[in-house]
């Protein structure tokens, strides 16, 4: 699934090479350390993102590898927060895990929030994304079972 938003963000703005992002699932204690350490703030969070290129223009990535293979970055998703998100919001696991997963891609392409109009531009780019993975509120029941 992680997967799949991925690729489906990429191919909404018609990535067709080869690229390299990094997923790394962590605990609460794992990414509160990296919050720190890279944002200087003392708590967990739900998704943290290492984009290679910081200063770019949203949704144009010219950063690549030797091979000419295009490198995004890396994102970290906390399994516990996006668990306690999912019960919080009412709905499934995999959808919070699918929205985080946009969420952080959408920064390595360039994206932010930090004005009203950003964050209103990129919560319609995830939820696009999420939409046509059928990642919806309602169509989130989908679960695993041991």
């Amino acid at each position: 699934m992680v997967r799949d938003v991925i690729t489906m963000a990429l191919h909404k703005f018609k990535f067709t090479d080869k690229l390299e992002v990094g997923i790394t699932l962590v605990d609460n204690p794992g990414i509160r350390q990296l919050n720190l350490e890279y944002r200087g703030i003392d708590a967990p969070t739900d998704v943290l993102s290492f984009a290679l290129q910081e200063s770019r223009e949203a949704g144009k990535i010219p950063f690549t590898d030797a091979s000419g293979t295009l490198l995004l970055g890396d994102i970290v998703i906390s399994c516990e927060q996006a668990a306690a998100q999912a019960a919080e919001y009412g709905h499934s696991f995999e959808r919070e895990m699918g929205f985080l997963t946009a969420h952080g891609i959408l920064h390595l392409l360039g994206y932010d929030h930090q004005t009203d109009a950003e964050a209103k531009e990129m919560r319609a780019l995830e939820e696009e994304i999420l939409v046509s993975l059928k990642l919806t509120r309602d169509n989130s029941i989908r679960r695993i079972l041991f």
